[in-house]
């Protein structure tokens, strides 16, 4: 397969695939022509990045799971620790979008949005 067949196949784009062999997620053979040679497993590789990405994991995450998932004497309590503290980054995320999202909407219900010049959100950005 080439790099197009795999990008459809994938729906990773070709730019992402480039990106994964370069880093060493992924190593396709390469011609006689020199052009990149997919195999099925480098297919099954990168749709399993595609979908740990999606996910939000991070680049060493990614390669971490990867290299467990190609483990078969690998523990799933090694899985299950990567997992719960990507869950952990998620969750605090989630916290402070919604402490944001308080404030700001808190500001806007505060700001009369008429002619005059008195604004809460602007005075709010403006203190220290």
């Amino acid at each position: 397969m080439n790099i197009s067949q795999v990008s459809d196949k994938t729906g990773l784009p070709p730019k992402t695939i480039r990106y994964y062999e370069e880093i060493g997620l992924v190593t396709p053979e390469r011609g006689a022509n020199g052009y990149r040679v997919f195999e099925d497993t480098h297919l099954h590789k990168l749709a399993f990045l595609g979908r740990a990405r999606t996910l939000g994991f991070s680049i060493e995450d990614c390669r971490t799971l990867l290299a467990l998932y190609e483990d078969d004497t690998r523990a799933s309590a090694d899985v299950k620790a990567i997992a719960r503290e990507h869950l952990a980054r998620i969750n605090d995320k989630i916290a402070q979008l919604q402490s944001m999202a308080d404030t700001l909407g808190h500001l806007v219900a505060c700001c009369a949005g008429d002619t005059r010049p008195d604004c809460p959100i602007l005075n709010d950005l403006a203190r220290h």
